[in-house]
C-alpha cells in the first residue's frame, strides 16, 4: 500500500425501506424554511411523493420549485432570484438527476444571490465560489447518476451551440442523503434502464480511470456486483423492491466513485452530445458503454498486452459473469458480450434516434472534454469519431 491518494469526505446517508419518514426529523435540525425542489409532474404521479409533500406542508413553511427536463442556469437563475430574499433553512431535492442537480446549485447560491454564471466550468466568468451554501438534502427517485453524492451540478443549453457543463465545489456535497428504494418504485422501465446503465458505465469507468485508487476499486467493484444482479430485474420486474435498492445502491456508489477517480471516454463525449442534441444521458452512456469498451480493450491489447487496464477489465468481466475461473481473455470476451446483450435486451437506443449524424461527428468530439483525460488509453480524434460512428 505504498500508492498514495484523496478521498473526498461523504455526507450522512440514510439507506433503506422507509427512510423518507426520516426527512422531516432532518430537516428540523436545520430550522422550520424549505425550499422544495422536485419534477415537473413525477412528484404528484407518486404516491409516496403526495404523502411526503402533504407532511411538509403540515410541518414547515414550504416552497417549491419545479424542474422539467435538463436543468438550465436560466432555470436556476430564476429560482435563486425569487427565493434569495426569503433565504430557506435548507433546500430539499426530491427526484431524478436533474432535480438534484438543479437543487445543488440553487442551495450553492441562495445565500449570495450570485448567478452561477459567475462560477459554471468552462462557460462561465471564472470566479471563484467560496460559499457559503444552503444545507441541502437529497432524496432521489431514479438510479443513475449518482448525483446525490457528488459534488458536481450539471446544468445544459441544449442546441446547435450549447454546453453541459458543471458548477462544482465542495460545499455543495449534500449534508443529508436519503437512499429510499420505494421512492424510486415508480419510475418507468425505460427510464429505469437508461438510468442503470448510466451507473453500471460510471462504475466501470471510474474502475479503469487512470486516477483510480484503492478505495474507489473497492468501491466500484461493489457497485458493479449490484449492477449484476439488480439492473435486469429492476428494469423487467419494476415493484421488485430488492432490485430497486440494489440499483439505489449502485447508483449512489457510482457518484462516489466518479468524483474521486474520473471517468472515461464515454462521458467525456456524453458532454457535447447532451448539449447539442436532446439525448437523455442514460442512453448516451447505455448506447456507448459496451463500444467504448471493446474499443479500449482492442487499443490496450494493440499498445502493451501487459496494461494494468486490461488486468481490470478482465476482473470487472469474471465479476460481472459471476466466474473467477476464467482466464482474462475469456473475461473481457465476455464482458463485452454481456454489455452487447444488455444493450440490446434494454431496447437502448442508438445515436441516429435523437438526429444525429455523421456529418456531426466531427463538431461533437471536438467539443469533448472531462472523462477523455481520465480513459484508460488516450483516444486520438479518428478513434473518437469511429467510437460515435459505430452506435449512429
Amino acid at each position: 500500500m505504498s500508492e498514495s491518494f484523496n478521498f473526498a469526505a461523504t455526507p450522512h446517508i440514510h439507506f433503506g425501506v422507509g427512510k423518507r419518514h426520516e426527512l422531516e426529523k432532518v430537516i428540523a435540525s436545520f430550522g422550520r424554511r424549505v425550499l422544495l425542489v422536485t419534477g415537473a409532474a413525477s412528484f404528484e404521479a407518486s404516491g409516496y411523493g403526495q404523502l411526503l409533500l402533504d407532511n411538509l406542508q403540515a410541518q414547515f413553511e414550504l416552497r417549491r420549485v419545479r424542474v422539467s427536463g435538463e436543468p438550465s442556469p436560466q432555470l436556476v437563475d430564476q429560482a435563486v432570484a425569487g427565493y434569495a430574499g426569503w433565504l430557506p433553512d435548507c433546500v430539499v431535492a426530491i427526484g431524478g438527476g436533474s432535480v438534484i442537480d438543479a437543487a445543488k446549485a440553487i442551495a450553492g447560491l441562495l445565500p449570495s444571490g450570485a448567478s452561477v454564471m459567475e462560477y459554471l466550468e468552462g462557460v462561465g466568468r471564472g470566479s471563484i465560489y467560496n460559499g457559503p451554501s444552503t444545507p441541502f438534502i437529497a432524496l432521489p427517485t431514479t438510479a443513475g447518476t449518482g448525483g446525490e453524492t457528488s459534488k458536481n451540478a450539471v446544468l445544459s443549453v441544449v442546441g446547435k451551440n450549447g454546453f453541459k457543463k458543471s458548477f462544482r465545489h465542495d460545499l455543495l456535497v449534500a449534508r443529508v442523503i436519503i437512499l429510499d428504494p420505494e421512492l424510486s418504485l415508480g419510475c418507468p422501465p425505460d427510464v429505469t434502464a437508461a438510468c442503470g446503465m448510466d451507473a453500471l458505465t460510471q462504475l466501470l469507468e471510474s474502475y479503469l480511470s487512470s486516477d483510480a485508487s484503492p478505495i474507489t476499486d473497492a468501491l466500484a467493484l461493489s457497485g458493479l456486483a449490484h449492477v449484476r444482479e439488480s439492473l435486469i430485474p429492476a428494469v423487467e420486474q419494476g415493484d421488485n423492491l430488492e432490485a430497486r435498492s440494489g440499483m439505489l445502491y449502485a447508483s449512489s456508489i457510482s457518484g462516489l466513485t466518479l468524483a474521486n477517480a474520473g471517468l472515461g471516454s464515454v462521458h467525456g463525449l456524453a458532454s457535447p452530445l447532451g448539449a447539442f442534441f436532446p439525448i437523455p444521458h442514460g442512453v448516451v452512456c447505455g448506447t456507448l458503454v459496451s463500444a467504448a469498451a471493446r474499443q479500449n480493450i482492442s487499443l490496450l491489447e494493440a499498445m502493451n498486452p501487459l496494461h494494468p487496464a486490461l488486468y481490470k477489465y478482465a476482473n470487472a468481466g469474471r465479476l460481472m459473469l459471476d466466474d473467477q475461473q476464467l482466464s482474462d481473455k475469456a473475461a473481457r470476451t465476455g464482458l463485452l458480450d454481456l454489455l452487447d446483450e444488455w444493450t440490446e435486451r434494454l431496447a437502448i437506443a442508438r445515436l441516429s434516434a435523437f438526429g444525429i449524424s455523421a456529418a456531426d461527428i466531427p463538431h461533437i468530439t471536438a467539443h469533448a472534454s472531462g472523462g477523455m483525460k481520465t480513459n484508460p488509453v488516450q483516444l486520438t480524434d479518428i478513434q473518437a469519431q469511429a467510437l460515435l460512428v459505430s452506435r449512429l
